[in-house]
């Protein structure tokens, strides 16, 4: 059995004996010091031992501190007593661990002093009822926020979701909380407005995770980042189409209103050089490299220097086998621009396939097409793997009603593919996963009509990664 010394004055220390007496742990036995006593009632005699006297007296409590106690507990109402008792413990015990309720902002370097500050634990505790502000788990594991409380609101991307369709890496959706009650997650188990949900992850990681979570339209490309880059090597490009890549690029970044980066490698051409720069206004950045780079040796720093949320390329440059790994790395949204004006576009076209990727990246759709005024287009290969395919087209049914956008479902028996071929204009959007790296040749005999996204390569493609 431990030995425990607490030692109380005040109305938070016998709040403090309360709480313990209510613990029903045996592991302890309590010997309590209060300078006015005071009963308590179901305290078991076995394990709650209680005295009466001033602890700022050195005799008295020296006569306590001859038991070997593993830890003393000092809540005090006043500062002068509380010092006093801590000199008189260290003149008898020099290495006893002392926690003490700390109302005072009192500093201490001893190592086995422990102050709990009582203006930061009222304050946290109010800054928990905050709206959009994460409930961090301070008690439990490190306190740094490894485990956290998000409430869904009614309009989050999170809403209708089904857990299984959900990436989470570093971290996972441990408990569920619904008319407080607690439901416990499955793959198959779906999300409800005003549901909380319990994570546990990486900190770094959760903090994107609740900015997800609270995230509605209109916020794109957050929160993958705040501002757009097309990125031109000129060694790649065909001069001739950059022009109007800029033009189109421009057009985009007035759609979603953040800064624009445009940034020129391997410079080849005076005259576009020329155009580009007259483009410079406070919310479009020109960097020009002169240098003989590849995108590998800028990329990273350049997405981490200006915060990119969204890259924008050429048709070629996705095309490149190098440049299409580069830009999957970083785990950002792309988008390929085609010779086709963007200006005509009226609709988004998304092919189903066997995997529910395109569930993952649902609210992104939802934000693309809204800040775009475009329509949702659904096509849905007929055959006999259509298990995954209903639980998407279930889950964007769920969000078209949420943000009161109409979406069009088309079951084709034919392939989708040579479908979309046949429509003068639209815009396509893919899950932006490790198989579209690949080299093309190894997709030839495919029937993964993601792998196929080539195919339509004269239309304009976005691509988005699946990973929060």
């Amino acid at each position: 059995m431990k030995k425990i010394l607490v030692i109380s004055s005040g109305t938070v220390g016998e709040h403090f004996i309360n709480r313990v007496i209510e613990a029903h742990t045996n592991e302890n036995i309590y010997y309590i010091v209060q300078t006015k006593e005071k009963e308590f009632e179901n305290a078991s005699p076995a394990r709650f031992k209680f005295y009466e006297f001033d602890p700022t007296s050195l005799y008295k409590l020296s006569n306590l501190l001859k038991m070997e106690f593993i830890q003393v507990i000092i809540a005090m109402d006043s500062q002068i007593d509380v010092e006093n008792t801590i000199k008189n413990i260290r003149s008898v015990k020099k290495q006893l661990r002392i926690v003490v309720l700390n109302f005072w902002n009192m500093q201490s370097e001893a190592s086995n002093v422990v102050l709990v500050n009582t203006n930061e634990i009222l304050a946290s505790r109010l800054l928990d009822y905050l709206p959009n502000v994460p409930v961090i788990a301070q008690n439990v594991g490190v306190g740094e926020g490894e485990i956290m409380e998000v409430l869904v609101p009614f309009g989050s991307s999170f809403v209708y979701r089904h857990i299984g369709a959900i990436e989470q890496k570093n971290w996972r959706i441990v408990a569920i909380y619904r008319d407080r009650k607690l439901v416990m997650p499955s793959r198959r188990r779906m999300i409800q407005p005003n549901d909380t949900l319990l994570l546990v992850g990486e900190p770094a990681v959760l903090k994107s995770v609740y900015r997800a979570i609270k995230r509605e339209l209109g916020q794109f490309p957050e929160p993958f980042g705040t501002n757009l880059m097309l990125y031109i090597d000129m060694n790649i490009i065909n001069h001739k189409t950059i022009t109007e890549l800029v033009n189109q690029a421009v057009y985009v970044h007035e759609k979603f209103n953040h800064d624009l980066i445009i940034k020129v490698v391997n410079p080849g051409n005076i005259e576009i050089l020329e155009y580009i720069k007259s483009l410079r206004t406070f919310n479009i950045i020109v960097n020009i490299k002169y240098d003989n780079l590849n995108i590998r040796s800028t990329f990273l720093n350049d997405v981490s220097r200006y915060h990119v949320g969204l890259v924008i390329v050429s048709c070629e440059m996705f095309a490149d086998y190098y440049v299409r790994n580069s830009l999957y790395e970083v785990h950002l949204p792309v988008l390929k621009l085609s010779k086709k004006s963007l200006s005509g576009v009226k609709d988004v076209s998304l092919i189903l396939s066997d995997n529910r990727d395109l569930e993952k990246i649902s609210a992104t759709i939802f934000d693309i097409s809204e800040q775009l005024n475009l329509n949702i287009e659904l096509y849905n290969y007929m055959n006999e793997h259509q298990e995954n395919r209903e639980q998407v087209i279930e889950h964007f049914n769920n969000l078209s009603t949420i943000f009161s956008k109409s979406i069009k479902i088309y079951n084709e028996s034919d392939n989708p593919i040579r479908r979309l071929k046949r429509k003068e204009n639209f815009i396509q959007i893919l899950p932006f996963t490790n198989k579209l790296t690949q080299r093309h040749i190894f997709s030839l005999f495919s029937t993964d009509s993601e792998k196929l996204y080539h195919k339509l390569d004269e239309y304009t493609q976005i691509f988005i990664p699946v990973q929060i």
